[in-house]
């Protein structure tokens, strides 16, 4: 009789490895004390990667898209579970191309990518284990959309993370919150099967597939208004990540202060600090790896009716904020069904892609500056980067001594200690080095 090993083709074995691999880190690490949550130094190093990376691209993209109503159709249109799932049955994104997709998004000068891989409608866009309801079994596609996406990051150097979605309108198990109350579905709340579900999926995510760089996590609010107080067991959920994967970035889009295990911290439509969108009226910002996310037009799965682009020079200068106050800037687009990216939305990316290769240097890698109302700074070591948002004739930036460049005309008064550079034009970005 020949050996398992070669009876195996290298594709199974390398996946066979890969979750040895799982299972090996898994029971070195588990044995750590819960609650008291150490980084690596790897994850550390991948934190610090991950803070100069600055500009990410966020997709959300499933079943729900074909509907052109958004992401949170299920819910928002009162549908029925048993009506909606049909749904996967005529998903045939035949015009889908990973590479093309992350090209698109190099080209504009992203550094990594976050995909919706499960999103509230309960849809997984892998071929999980732990439900037929997915990209592969449930659809005429047949097609792992999740691998391919992961090879094409991996082939153009764009790190993955993975949106991962802690509610469920589709599981009978999942306790109800506030949300997915008209889903027809018969509930029999069970959260410890519930979270083994998650706890088998995530395994699946982090160790059948390469290159998963971060797990992004969301509908933590969805218990906000429970009369008591509903334990997510997260600290537990993350601990587990990391024993998978010690360098995993965990970030979870719960609107308060970081729990412990988290590795990043996240703003929903606003910048660090602010809460214009009304949803983190009492979120502070921590000293973890900043990231705000925001939607290219209004929604973030694919609106049929939403053409409200924001412009390429609002979309430029947010991301120039963004990196003033230390924070990356996600930029979200909803996928059509068909698998293609609104062409507005490609349109968008291919502008910020012309400004990223001439004023790149002065985002990636910076840290956290200063604000004033003709803009905002960004620094990088002894550089000082100005990016000119408001239109101003002449800006004076106080600074200890005379620098030994700067990218435009400029006046240094030794005495008061300021620096003034005139026929400023606006959106300029101008270079200072100490």
């Amino acid at each position: 009789m020949k050996g398992f090993l070669f009876q195996t083709n290298p594709e199974e074995m390398k996946k066979v490895s890969r979750e040895i691999l799982c299972i090996v880190v898994t029971l070195l690490i588990s044995g750590s004390a819960f609650g008291q949550y150490k980084p690596t130094d790897d994850n550390l190093k991948a934190r610090s990667e991950f803070e100069g990376f600055r500009f990410g691209i966020f997709l959300h993209w499933g079943i729900y898209s074909q509907f052109a109503q958004g992401e949170w159709y299920l819910n928002s249109g009162n549908l029925k579970q048993e009506e909606y799932q049909k749904t996967a049955s005529c998903f045939y994104p035949i015009r889908f191309h990973a590479k093309e997709w992350v090209r698109a998004f190099k080209d504009a000068g992203a550094k990594y990518v976050t995909f919706t891989s499960r999103h509230h409608d309960g849809f997984s866009m892998w071929r999980t284990k732990e439900s037929p309801y997915n990209i592969v079994d449930a659809t005429p596609f047949k097609r792992d959309v999740l691998g391919e996406l992961a090879k094409a990051c991996q082939d153009e150097g764009l790190r993955l993370h993975l949106y991962y979605s802690l509610l469920d309108w589709m599981r009978e198990d999942y306790p109800l919150g506030s949300t997915g109350h008209n889903t027809g579905r018969k509930l029999q709340p069970n959260y410890d099967s519930y979270f083994q579900f998650m706890k088998n999926q995530v395994h699946e995510l982090l160790c059948d597939y390469q290159g998963i760089e971060g797990i992004w996590l969301d509908g933590y609010w969805d218990h906000n208004s429970d009369q008591q107080p509903f334990n997510w067991r997260m600290e537990e959920f993350y601990d587990y990540i990391h024993s998978l994967k010690p360098r995993c970035l965990i970030g979870n889009n719960h609107h308060i202060a970081p729990i412990t295990g988290e590795d990043f911290q996240m703003f929903e439509r606003d910048l660090p600090g602010q809460n214009t969108s009304g949803f983190a009226p009492n979120q502070t910002v921590s000293q973890l790896p900043l990231e705000m996310c925001q939607t290219i037009n209004d929604n973030w799965g694919y609106h049929v009716a939403d053409q409200n682009y924001k412009s390429s020079r609002d979309l430029i200068t947010l991301l120039e904020r963004a990196a003033s106050m230390g924070s990356n800037l996600l930029l979200n687009i909803g996928p059509q069904p068909n698998g293609e990216l609104p062409a507005a939305a490609l349109e968008r990316l291919k502008e910020i892609g012309v400004w990223m290769r001439q004023h790149g240097e002065s985002i990636y890698g910076t840290t956290r500056g200063e604000e004033y109302d003709w803009g905002v700074t960004t620094r990088k070591g002894d550089t000082i980067y100005l990016h000119v948002l408001e239109q101003s004739d002449t800006i004076s930036l106080p600074i200890a001594k005379k620098p030994r460049s700067v990218s435009v005309p400029f006046r240094f008064d030794k005495r008061e200690k300021k620096l003034t550079i005139t026929n400023v034009k606006q959106f300029d970005v101008i270079t200072i080095k100490s």
